[in-house]
């Protein structure tokens, strides 16, 4: 193969993935972000990320490695509601002695390499608990917690009545609790 012969393979290997996944990949970040600007921006990221990657080497598995840098992308963009998610969905002290305490590992001002490890297991463990729940209780969570849209607009935007999504919110928030609870104690015991 000649040199000028590989850039051109590389280009059709992105365009290809591209035309493979870019519909579905869409879909699935949708689900997770606020708006469709917000999902475009995150897949742009992705398939950046893709096209510096591929010119240094192959993937084995393309599908694997672009859902993974697309939930990435998604924890990035949500880290900055860190505080309030913890604050809504992990009782304070006093409240609930059974809840976990994260706030100590997540809000921690130093950055270790333990406290980055804890942090993107307790994102990625909250992600898998979230596609444990229904469509209409994760997506509450997503837009009010994570978005940090108001119920009001929710409201707006769904015709769902305001204690309805109160009431989803809630058996989210009781979910994700349980499932981190489990996290938090193998952390602990570790």
């Amino acid at each position: 193969m000649t040199a000028a012969a590989m850039p051109q393979d590389k280009n059709s290997h992105i365009i290809q993935t591209i035309a493979s996944y870019g519909k579905s990949l869409l879909g699935f970040i949708r689900k997770r972000v606020k708006s469709d600007a917000d999902a475009e921006d995150i897949l742009q990221d992705v398939w950046y990320q893709f096209s510096s990657v591929v010119n240094a080497g192959p993937i084995e598995q393309t599908s694997a490695w672009l859902y993974r840098v697309a939930k990435n992308k998604i924890i990035d963009k949500h880290k900055k509601h860190t505080e309030t998610l913890l604050d809504d969905m992990l009782p304070a002290t006093g409240d609930d002695d059974d809840g976990p305490d994260f706030n100590t590992i997540l809000l921690a001002e130093a950055s270790t390499p333990e406290t980055q490890y804890l942090r993107n297991l307790f994102w990625e463990q909250l992600f898998i608990a979230l596609d444990e729940l229904p469509q209409n209780q994760r997506q509450v969570f997503i837009w009010q917690e994570l978005d940090d849209m108001p119920f009001e607009e929710i409201a707006k935007l769904t015709g769902e009545n305001i204690n309805t999504l109160v009431s989803r919110k809630r058996y989210a928030v009781l979910h994700l609790r349980k499932r981190l609870k489990q996290l938090y104690k193998e952390i602990t015991e570790y």
